[in-house]
């Protein structure tokens, strides 16, 4: 494995989101002296938290999984993220409504689940569905640690007997194909396979390796941090700073001062100049090529993933049907990916994630109020409407998300608003995501693994990447192995793993300041 050239002692780490955060802990743990720098006066980057009236909103992801991952890192420095966070797993992991008016809970027990599924689609389905989730978990244990949790210096690396057992699995086939090869119903299909988006391609595109991301939400488990998603990066950032990292907040980076192929010294928008032996950039890919002065060439341009419009609503009321997260199908599919991916229009039958966190942490709202996510996938600017033309389109979309919200049994919920904000491409691009795409750079076959950008720099010999936009990769479990992986190219060797799940008493954070939306370096998790 290729690794930073020369000393290593004290590394500035520009971004104090959850890549950043994994990072800095992974080398605290190999006994870096670690500077964080973060334009916000938190923690948190894309995993921030904004205030509406008495709500307390989760800007960025909803949905933990694999949370052994984050405490690789905690276990780094001795921490445990069981003794920092409380966590609930999620049962069901989803509920899934569908057109038809039919609704599937989505268990991680896989004898649970087998029931579930026997009782929606019948007896073939459930043992489809077994025999799939075996596939799963081999599919999992044959990518993690060879093509995953890995750093790729070239694609020679590919050469590997855990390749073959991969292509023996399917997993160069089509994700859609290989899901109907075990079950035969469209909608059980669609809850296995609708993951790809976050990779941002569509399941009939998609490798079937992508369904290891299945495994991740519907074998491997969901749990809710208390206190929302905001909870993990600052119980981080607690860790990291009681294990001797400086953590400076509302800095942000202006420029790298580099001299013969190395930076010596990141400067802040302040003036101030913070010397550093090695710097780790989990910013996204334009703002690090820009701090660079430079942009790597490709042989075609990066293509990115589909963008998203989320409204964020407290409410008077709730619904029963809702569950913590619930998957609101559309009638259609195909076409559906068709206009996020082709088209480039709004999707003309959405599917939605509605994500409910008061249902586990009443204390986000208000006494007697409720707090609800909606997030419906729409094209990026590359393939869609421009970030400008969201600035007339984003209301009218909100009216119609809203009516769609009613039509599928949310009755009343326009009138049950009580705060509210609505995130569209145009507040996405004014951050500084590339497309105007809080998903960075899709997962296409030529952008996946040793194909993606990778995490070194070349023509500087102390920069290392970490987040979404390196590898491995989008999503929260990934931007994480992204942190840990940026710290071995600066150590020179293998990271600490976590030994395990461990105890889970009630957290005992620090009160950090909570963390705004806005522009600027931060790690996009």
């Amino acid at each position: 494995m290729r690794t930073v050239a020369g000393p290593t002692d004290h590394v500035v780490v520009v971004g104090a989101g959850l890549s950043g955060l994994a990072c800095a802990l992974h080398l605290l743990g190999a006994g870096r002296r670690v500077t964080l720098v973060e334009r916000d006066p938190g923690p948190g980057g894309r995993a921030g938290r904004v205030r509406l009236g008495g709500y307390q909103v989760d800007t960025g992801p909803t949905v933990l999984t694999m949370p052994d991952l984050a405490d690789e890192a905690f276990a780094a420095v001795g921490d445990s993220l069981y003794r920092r966070v409380e966590l609930t797993p999620l049962h069901p992991a989803y509920r899934a409504r569908f057109a038809d008016g039919s609704a599937l809970d989505v268990h991680t027990d896989g004898e649970a689940m087998e029931a579930e599924v026997r009782r929606f689609a019948g007896p073939a389905e459930a043992a489809g569905y077994r025999s799939l989730r075996t596939w799963l978990e081999r599919l999992y244990r044959a990518q993690m640690r060879r093509f995953i949790d890995t750093n790729f210096d070239s694609p020679l690396q590919l050469a590997h007997p855990d390749l073959a057992r991969l292509a023996a699995l399917g997993g160069f086939g089509r994700l859609d194909a290989r899901i109907g090869r075990f079950l035969g119903d469209p909608r059980l299909r669609r809850v296995f396979s609708f993951q790809a988006l976050y990779a941002g391609v569509a399941p009939a595109r998609a490798l079937a390796a992508y369904a290891v991301i299945a495994y991740m939400d519907t074998v491997a488990g969901v749990w809710f941090p208390k206190g929302g998603m905001h909870a993990l990066p600052r119980a981080m950032a607690d860790a990291a700073a009681d294990a001797g990292a400086e953590l400076r907040w509302s800095a942000e980076v202006s420029a790298l001062e580099r001299v013969s192929g190395r930076v010596r010294a990141v400067r802040l928008a302040s003036g101030e100049r913070i010397p550093c032996d090695a710097v780790v950039l989990t910013c996204e890919l334009p703002t690090a090529h820009r701090l660079l002065g430079r942009t790597p060439r490709r042989p075609v341009p990066l293509r990115h993933s589909p963008s998203a419009v989320i409204l964020h609503a407290g409410t008077d009321r709730t619904w029963p049907g809702l569950a913590h997260h619930t998957l609101s199908f559309g009638a259609a599919w195909e076409r559906t990916f068709d206009e996020l991916t082709r088209t480039g229009t709004l999707m003309s039958d959405p599917s939605l994630l509605i994500t409910r966190p008061t249902a586990h942490d009443p204390s986000l709202a208000p006494p007697g109020r409720h707090l609800h996510y909606v997030l419906a996938p729409c094209p990026n600017t590359d393939v869609g409407p421009s970030a400008a033309a969201w600035r007339d389109l984003g209301p009218r979309y909100r009216d119609s998300l809203v009516a769609e919200l009613e039509r599928r049994g949310l009755d009343g919920f326009a009138g049950s608003v009580q705060e509210e904000m609505l995130v569209t491409p145009l507040d996405w691009a004014a951050k500084g995501h590339a497309a105007g795409t809080p998903f960075s750079v899709s997962h296409t076959f030529a952008q996946t693994g040793p194909f993606r950008p990778r995490n070194l720099v070349r023509g500087v010999d102390n920069v290392v990447l970490a987040g979404c936009g390196t590898t491995p990769g989008v999503g929260v479990p990934t931007v994480l192995i992204s942190g840990k992986l940026a710290a071995a190219r600066v150590t020179g060797g293998a990271v600490r793993r976590s030994p395990g799940p461990r105890p889970r008493p009630r957290p005992a954070a620090a009160d950090l300041p909570s963390t705004p939306t806005g522009a600027g370096a931060h790690d996009p998790s």
